[in-house]
């Protein structure tokens, strides 16, 4: 039997890439999906959502087209309603619509900050709102996946909007997994390693590695009866690796009553106070440090 039978799922950004590969994966285990994308086929007469659509339905799935801007309110109750009037309600919610704006820090205009945050953070919270709602008053609880990426932990040169936006995301996951467990609403957070649109840069043996058919597995495991009742867990996905991914605290260092900082550095230098370095192992050719921007 399909994992996701009857079940009905939105996907932001699911016109090409991560997105389009998710959505097929949901419509292939029995979902019917509502395929959010803005953009345009290279001809500009087409929508990739609707490119996306036609594959779901000559595949024997079921799907319908959304074109909504997730960084506005109004956008995200569209999502809401489009899964409502087609298919009669929400179960899955998937976050995954991104924009890249570069730029280092002292070159970056407010535009591309103000654009970054709009469409990872805001419209995290733009989509999330009215479905968390929705799945609140229906009850019988329901999953919502929102996407981050390595460089919230560990930064990008040129990406100080994009890290901050994906870092928030991380907080804004942990907190709403705290606020839908007693409705059964569970909340997974994917760090998703894969090419896309926004790693055209990367060599040709990154892409054929971290194909984004191989993230689409760890999201169906997440929004299914397969992963149980865990919530507020990150994962990071791709290129054959999957593990969690969380922030760690060091048991610490207990200052003396005459605490300063001559103290503190050689309570440092004594290993009682910073993490380790990273595993130089995990940080392979192209692995999770490399796999960037989602």
């Amino acid at each position: 039997m399909p994992l996701l039978k009857d079940k009905v799922a939105i996907v932001t950004g699911a016109g090409a890439g991560l997105g389009r590969a998710y959505a097929r994966a949901l419509a292939q285990e029995g979902a019917a999906v509502v395929v959010n994308d803005l953009a345009r086929a290279a001809d500009g007469l087409d929508s990739l959502a609707h490119g996306c659509v036609r594959e779901i339905e000559a595949a024997g799935g079921r799907a319908v087209a959304n074109h909504a801007d997730i960084s506005t309110v109004e956008g995200g109750q569209s999502l809401l309603d489009s899964a409502v009037e087609a298919f009669g309600g929400v179960d899955i919610l998937v976050n995954n619509a991104g924009v890249l704006r570069d730029a280092t820090l002292a070159k970056m205009e407010e535009a591309q900050w103000d654009t970054v945050i709009g469409v990872h953070l805001k419209g995290v919270f733009c989509t999330t709102k009215p479905v968390f709602a929705f799945m609140k008053e229906r009850g019988g609880g329901g999953v919502i996946v929102n996407t981050t990426s390595v460089v919230a932990l560990r930064g990008n040169v040129g990406q100080t909007n994009y890290s901050a936006a994906k870092c928030g995301v991380i907080g804004f996951g942990a907190a709403l997994a705290l606020e839908g467990r007693k409705y059964g609403i569970r909340v997974w957070t994917i760090a998703p390693a894969a090419a896309t649109a926004m790693t055209d840069h990367m060599p040709d043996d990154y892409k054929r590695l971290f194909h984004v058919d191989r993230v689409a597995p760890t999201l169906l495991y997440m929004v299914s009866e397969l992963s149980g009742e865990q919530t507020g867990k990150t994962l990071l996905a791709g290129g054959g690796w999957v593990g969690e991914v969380r922030f760690e605290v060091h048991p610490g260092y207990r200052p003396s009553d005459a605490f300063d900082a001559h103290e503190l550095a050689r309570a440092v230098s004594e290993g009682q106070v910073m993490l380790p370095e990273r595993d130089p192992k995990f940080v392979t050719a192209y692995g999770p440090a490399r796999a960037a921007t989602v």
